[in-house]
């Protein structure tokens, strides 16, 4: 079983929905919160990756968690078990030296 990635590439922070989810099971999942119940034990609200924010290495354990109840948060939610880091496009740059008008689409 791989170690528990999400968008930062690193351990996810225990306790953390991520940590719990990695070792629930092993790989991708899609979890569909019509229902959810107390005894479920979704209720409970753990540190949750925050989505969008300027990721910093420094800070990963403390400053990029939010506190979550996933079933309140989300209709649903699809977790990634390992990730990793998204590859610029290869860009010709027209020659008055701007990117094309439609990019990363076309040119």
């Amino acid at each position: 079983m791989g170690r528990p990635h999400g968008a930062h590439d690193g351990p996810a922070r225990e306790g953390s929905w991520e940590a719990v989810l990695h070792a629930a099971s092993e790989g991708d999942r899609l979890l569909v919160f019509s229902g959810a119940r107390e005894e479920d034990g979704l209720l409970d609200p753990r540190a949750h990756r925050a989505i969008g924010v300027v990721y910093d290495p420094a800070g990963e354990h403390y400053g990029n968690y939010v506190p979550t109840v996933l079933p309140r948060r989300y209709d649903a939610f699809v977790y990634l078990d390992e990730t990793e880091a998204l590859r610029a496009f290869e860009m010709r740059v027209r020659k008055d030296g701007e990117p094309p008008e439609t990019f990363p689409f076309g040119e």
